[in-house]
């Protein structure tokens, strides 16, 4: 199996750090000689992470030298998924759930309430490069609904207040919790649990309540 390190044709600047190298050629490693290109959702995000969150050409087709496939299947791949960016987008990257049980429990308010904050509109990215605002399909967390994805982290049970918040303490630099913003338990009832409220104890003699 070849791997370029300094790939020719026109992938243009843009090449793995010899961190993510090393990373990427563990990747490659785990599929058979001759299979290489299974690795291709895993190098396409990890181009895009070392490239600020988004895939220029350069680094599509870098990615599809690599793994010796044809650069159009490369392509294909990353305009399918709609976790690959094609364009910049800013350091803090709003994806706000709009499917049916966020969607009645206020996810509009939320794209509402980001956009008026930041004042841009969808797939727009603020003047001071730190925020990008999307809607997505379900992240899978419905439970607590209504939630939004920023970056890798889940923010659930939010309201707009809570939303607009949270962009005041990303654009400070502040510390945010992940998850539930109402403190709840995974996905426990809203209010804390209602049944199995005590756990049981093992004893010499049968159980007792703890």
């Amino acid at each position: 199996m070849k791997v370029t390190s300094h790939p020719s044709g026109d992938t243009g600047n843009f090449a793995f750090t010899a961190e993510n190298e090393t990373r990427a050629k563990a990747i490659i490693g785990r599929y058979p000689a001759g299979r290489q290109a299974s690795a291709v959702l895993a190098l396409l995000d990890l181009a895009q992470r070392q490239n600020g969150g988004w895939l220029p050409k350069e680094a599509i087709e870098y990615v599809a030298e690599m793994l010796e496939m044809a650069p159009i299947r490369a392509h294909e791949i990353a305009t399918f998924y709609t976790m690959f960016n094609l364009r910049p987008v800013g350091k803090h990257l709003i994806q706000v759930c709009r499917t049916t049980p966020c969607w009645l429990r206020g996810a509009a308010d939320l794209t509402r309430v980001c956009q008026e904050k930041l004042g841009v509109g969808l797939h727009e990215n603020t003047d001071d490069g730190l925020f990008t605002v999307v809607e997505v399909e379900c992240l899978g967390a419905c439970a607590n609904a209504p939630m939004v994805q920023i970056n890798d982290d889940y923010y659930e049970d939010l309201t707009p207040q809570r939303m607009a918040e949270i962009i005041d303490d990303l654009r400070a630099g502040r510390d945010v919790p992940v998850g539930s913003q109402t403190g709840r338990q995974g996905s426990a009832p809203a209010g804390g649990p209602k049944t199995l409220t005590e756990v049981p104890q093992e004893t010499g003699g049968g159980t007792e309540k703890a």
